[in-house]
């Protein structure tokens, strides 16, 4: 049974030949009316304290998983920047090693025709000085000719000479 401040006031008991002083009986009644009211009303702070309490700790756990949701997204993310990183990172290698190679490939085949050209540059060389040591040799060998003509033609101008003279 409920009692409330107001039953307990308005509370009559039955007055007997020896009963009780009835001013002093509510007065009584009144005091615990009184004291009763008060522990009702801090029930019902203590009530509505509670409930705000309870609010508060959905509202805390709530936040805390958003926090935990935020943190976990943060990491994921984190992760993801760290892939992306690695990622960029190898293409960037991969892409610098493919350079690499064709500045080497490309070096190899400027090394290769520079070795042609040279081994061309001597075979011409040796063609340009075989044929200038015939030429020389041509011409050693008219003018030896020539001088031997030459002798010839003195020879004879020296056997004819004689010849002249005395015609």
């Amino acid at each position: 049974m409920k009692l409330t401040p107001l039953d307990i006031f308005q509370r009559k008991f039955k007055i007997s030949f020896r009963g009780f002083d009835v001013e002093e009986v509510d007065g009584y009644l009144e005091d615990i009316a009184d004291a009763y009211q008060l522990l009702l009303n801090e029930s019902d702070q203590l009530k509505n304290e509670t409930e705000r309490l309870r609010q508060d700790i959905k509202e805390y756990i709530n936040r805390e998983e958003t926090f935990k949701m935020a943190l976990i997204n943060s990491q994921n993310v984190i992760e993801q920047m760290k892939d992306n990183a690695q990622k960029s990172a190898e293409l960037i290698v991969a892409d610098a090693e493919l350079k690499a190679e064709k500045i080497l490939s490309s070096a190899n085949n400027k090394l290769v025709q520079l070795q042609n050209d040279i081994s061309e540059l001597k075979r011409q060389r040796i063609q340009m000085e075989a044929q200038i040591t015939s030429v020389i040799e041509t011409y050693s060998k008219l003018i030896e000719m020539s001088r031997e003509e030459h002798i010839a033609i003195e020879q004879e101008e020296q056997i004819v000479e004689p010849f002249k003279q005395s015609i």
